[in-house]
């Protein structure tokens, strides 16, 4: 991937797509330090991390969110919007015919209800978020003038602002840049997160005798525990059953046409961190709400929640691996379509061998896919839970929550998906060349 990076510095064109990329990023990481005016950022950051979901949301962004900056909500209400339609357009009629006849103007729709449903998500939590601001003695209201009411309409419109310029950003550099734009912001937001973690766990280093030689060792072993992982998840993420489909001889007026073999690639993990993120948003919902509305709470059931079933219980674990489980399922039966598959196999005069055309294929293809996508959902419930209690084992403090299984995967996954599209805009870059 350096290699890659060099080489396309060399080109003007990629370079200058880099370059946009990069300026795009380096605006969206200063967004995140920009504060909102009137909120006290020690109290807030406190507020954040006693907070599961919050904690997860903010190390996402970056840590904008503990910094209570213009940039808090980052990118979840268009991930959230973007599933959310994703799912409606397999209920709504007539928007899955937009989604599968509609073309560059159906794609341009269902991009415009993301951005609709984007806006409603980031005006819910931003309520919600400055709601859970206030309670939290985290605002200073002298600031506006001593009235709650100013406070929140005023953060709420700076939270949902934000949110829908790190909508445009993302949306801008994949326009002029290079690799999508939401995956990028999400990669640096992760990035930044283990930078700052890493940064604080040097500091144990400074302390000397026992305590510094404790440190040492835990940061050792961190370190080969993280390269261990960060293997694996490349592996498996590179792993794919070919399943070989071969197109008969066709006469064309004079010409013949056919008679060639390929396959189609079903990845072991093809959902990707989606059933992670599923499940996460499902099981940590009610802890997000209770913490909101009740975040100094001294209720029996809360403390009971948060003790049995909340995040590092058992339990949790337990229904979290449950969770995952179904929702690549699910999320497989979405993303692939056996019967269109089949369909469109057999229309362009092709078979697998072996099985006949049709149904018959639809359903050998449904076979395997279920095979594989019970492998895929092992790993990713191997990975939510066993990386976790490693960290914690080794005790690395700060770096456990920073490096979180949905963090490493999307980092894994996007690297890899940026350097394929770095090496695309170099090939196209060569072939122009040659047809000049």
């Amino acid at each position: 991937m350096f290699k890659t990076l060099a080489d396309a510095f060399k080109i003007k064109e990629v370079r200058n797509k880099l370059l946009l990329t990069l300026l795009l990023l380096f605006i969206y990481r200063l967004g995140c330090w920009l504060p909102i005016p009137g909120i006290d950022i020690a109290a807030l950051g406190v507020s954040v991390e006693g907070n599961t979901f919050l904690s997860l949301l903010s190390s996402v962004s970056g840590g904008a969110l503990s910094q209570g900056s213009f940039l808090a909500l980052g990118v979840s209400p268009y991930i959230t919007s973007s599933i959310i339609v994703q799912l409606l357009s397999m209920v709504i009629p007539s928007w899955q015919r937009l989604a599968k006849e509609g073309g560059a103007d159906g794609r341009k729709k269902i991009s415009q209800y993301t951005k609709i449903t984007a806006l409603i998500i980031a005006l819910a939590q931003a309520i919600g978020i400055a709601v859970g601001f206030g309670t939290a003695d985290s605002v200073n209201l002298n600031v506006f003038g001593g009235s709650e009411v100013v406070c929140y309409i005023f953060i709420v419109l700076m939270l949902v602002a934000g949110a829908m310029f790190t909508v445009w950003l993302g949306e801008k550099i994949t326009e002029i840049g290079i690799g999508n734009g939401m995956s990028l912001l999400i990669f640096v937001g992760i990035l930044s997160s283990a930078g700052s973690a890493i940064m604080g766990n040097f500091s144990d280093l400074a302390v000397g005798g026992e305590t510094t030689q404790r440190a040492v060792w835990q940061l050792v072993l961190f370190v080969v525990a993280l390269i261990a992982i960060f293997a694996l998840v490349v592996f498996v993420d590179g792993g794919e059953r070919r399943v070989g489909v071969q197109y008969a001889k066709q006469m064309r007026g004079r010409k013949m046409y056919g008679g060639q073999s390929t396959f189609i690639p079903i990845r072991v993990n093809a959902n990707g961190v989606m059933p992670i993120i599923l499940a996460s948003a499902v099981l940590t919902f009610p802890q997000l709400i209770m913490s909101i509305f009740w975040p100094n709470s001294n209720n029996a059931f809360i403390t009971w929640w948060n003790t049995y079933i909340g995040v590092g219980s058992w339990v949790y674990a337990i229904l979290m691996s449950l969770l995952i489980l179904a929702f690549a399922y699910f999320w497989t039966m979405v993303q692939f379509d056996t019967e269109e598959i089949s369909r469109q196999i057999q229309q362009n005069g092709g078979f697998i061998p072996g099985i006949r055309p049709g149904k018959p294929t639809a359903q050998y293809l449904s076979g395997i896919n279920k095979k594989i996508t019970l492998f895929g959902a092992i790993f990713l419930a191997f990975m939510a839970l066993i990386p976790t209690l490693l960290f914690t084992a080794i005790g690395t403090g700060g770096l456990n929550s920073a490096f979180s299984a949905t963090g490493m995967l999307i980092v894994v996954s996007v690297a890899l998906e940026f350097d394929k599209q770095l090496e695309a805009q170099m090939m196209m870059r060569n072939y122009r060349g040659f047809l000049k």
